[in-house]
């Protein structure tokens, strides 16, 4: 069973546009969440995205993105 803290990561990854590379995420603290700022910062920390506001993805965050993509779009097949 997921946690709710990989569910809001998991979340993040699925927000990245794997269309382009020069596009990224910027997590405003005043806006989001606690949870969705912690997020950002543990997968900066574990190396997926550059910055810990979000930033681009590294090779290893575009790989853990498509995977993610991959699923969401299976499970949401008709």
């Amino acid at each position: 069973m997921l946690k709710p803290d990989e569910i809001t990561e998991i979340n993040l990854l699925n927000q990245f546009n794997l269309a382009s590379s020069l596009e990224g995420l910027k997590i405003h603290r005043h806006e989001a969440t606690q949870e969705v700022v912690a997020a950002a910062e543990r997968l900066h920390a574990r190396g997926l995205t550059t910055q810990p506001d979000g930033g681009y993805l590294t090779s290893l965050g575009l790989d853990a993105a498509e995977h993610s993509q991959a699923l969401l779009t299976i499970l949401r097949a008709d």
